[in-house]
């Protein structure tokens, strides 16, 4: 099975058209990858490939428009490499060596140092003169020279990429920390309509990887099967894993003290911030509360809205971070929505994206309910999280929503020792 791509190291070049980008992408996969033209603008969307990059491991190579792209389409062109940039691990910035720095190159090699970005310059063109503000320019940070029409510097590029492995976040294994050799793990893997035929789902199948290379035991059952086999176990797990969409019905055939979790949750933390989304969950409880207060009338009122009362409705965001078929019972358009309105608001409206909305379309959103983005690399997902947090805006992920509503808070925390011991702090009980 090939590494999915949410696990790559995402390397992206850019630079000005013509710069060389797609030259030194053919040459690192030693392959015809990219279109090579003398035509400027010849890149229009961002073109990945994969690769075993050496001592490195799996990446994700990301060749991008230029950044001098021009007319409307250009812009659009733009705006995508932009995102690119955001969700980069290593920055390759590629330039003519021959050619004075431009604004836009400065410019961006500073926008990507501020935010700690790690940044490379390949300096392309290698065989033409040398031009000195150019090559001081690139001296400031690690840089090498590459003629692509004769591939010399091609291993300089791949060392020089390779020597920044050790200063990569890596992502944390979903069961880090948790478990220890000898542990039984139970998981809880519902096959329904949405689950894909004759496979697993990423952080299923992860976790189930995770448990082997940790030495422990992987026991996987559906959760009709649940109260049977966990009673007749002699080793009872040291921790049960569900689908959240389950949550209700394992809690109820396991002991109150047995710990337990979901995948969702697994991977709330293992790809962002978990105690930010606990925070989202506590801003969402405090408004529950004052919604219930406020309103004098039934939860379940019929009695049609006006327009100022449209007006005033919740708008919640449900942001989703893969393109999956969506089923009659999918959890986030359907399932999440129906309990939203019925245990919190019931006139909220919701939104279905798949990408993050920009900083002024955001500030319609009361709330967003994000997936367990296992389809998406931790960077992608943290720099999401780090815009939602400037916005003030409070975000809630798909396995904590589900505990909530389910009364398993904080036991579905208490996996995650720091985050559990800190539950009061996130004033609850206030």
């Amino acid at each position: 099975m090939k590494t999915a791509d949410a696990l790559r190291i995402r390397i992206v070049l850019l630079g000005l058209r013509n710069a060389g980008k797609s030259s030194l992408m053919n040459n690192l996969f030693e392959k015809d990858v990219s279109i090579v033209s003398e035509i400027p603008g010849t890149t229009t969307d961002p073109v990945a490939r994969a690769m075993e990059l050496d001592d490195f491991g799996p990446v994700s190579v990301i060749d991008t428009a230029g950044l001098d792209d021009e007319g409307e389409i250009g812009k659009e062109r733009i705006k995508k490499t932009v995102e690119r940039i955001e969700n980069a691990d290593i920055h390759v910035i590629v330039s003519r060596i021959d050619r004075k720095p431009m604004e836009s190159e400065l410019s961006l090699a500073e926008s990507i140092l501020k935010k700690n970005g790690l940044l490379v310059v390949a300096l392309t063109f290698a065989d033409h003169p040398v031009d000195n503000v150019k090559l001081e320019w690139a001296k400031k940070y690690p840089y090498c020279s590459i003629d692509n029409l004769s591939k010399n510097g091609i291993d300089s590029f791949k060392k020089t990429l390779i020597s920044l492995k050790e200063k990569i976040t890596i992502e944390k294994p979903p069961l880090d920390g948790i478990v220890k050799e000898g542990d039984l793990v139970l998981m809880v893997t519902p096959i329904d309509a949405s689950a894909p035929k004759a496979r697993l789902i990423m952080p299923q199948v992860e976790t189930i990887r995770d448990c082997l290379d940790k030495e422990c035991g992987a026991f996987v059952i559906k959760e009709n099967e649940v109260k049977y086999f966990y009673d007749t176990l002699k080793i009872k797990p040291a921790l049960v894993i569900t689908d959240s969409q389950a949550f209700h019905k394992v809690a109820l055939d396991i002991p109150p003290k047995q710990m337990l979790t979901s995948f969702s949750i697994l991977y709330a933390r293992k790809k962002g911030d978990l105690s930010e989304f606990v925070k989202g969950i506590a801003a969402l409880k405090k408004y529950s509360d004052k919604n219930k207060s406020d309103n004098e009338t039934p939860v379940h009122r019929t009695s049609p809205q006006t327009d100022k009362q449209k007006a005033q409705n919740t708008r919640v965001l449900i942001l989703e971070a893969c393109s999956h078929h969506r089923k009659d019972e999918d959890i986030g358009t359907v399932k999440i929505p129906a309990l939203f309105r019925k245990l919190i608001d019931e006139n909220a409206e919701f939104d279905f994206l798949r990408a993050l909305p920009d900083e002024e379309s955001i500030l319609k959103y009361s709330a967003i309910i994000h997936c367990g983005a296992c389809m998406i690399t931790r960077t992608t997902m943290v720099s999401r999280l780090e815009k939602i947090k400037e916005s003030g805006i409070p975000v809630i992920n798909y396995g904590l929503f589900l505990a909530w509503v389910n009364n398993l808070l904080p036991r579905a925390l208490e996996p995650f020792e720091e985050i559990y011991s800190q539950w009061k702090d996130f004033e609850f009980s206030k």
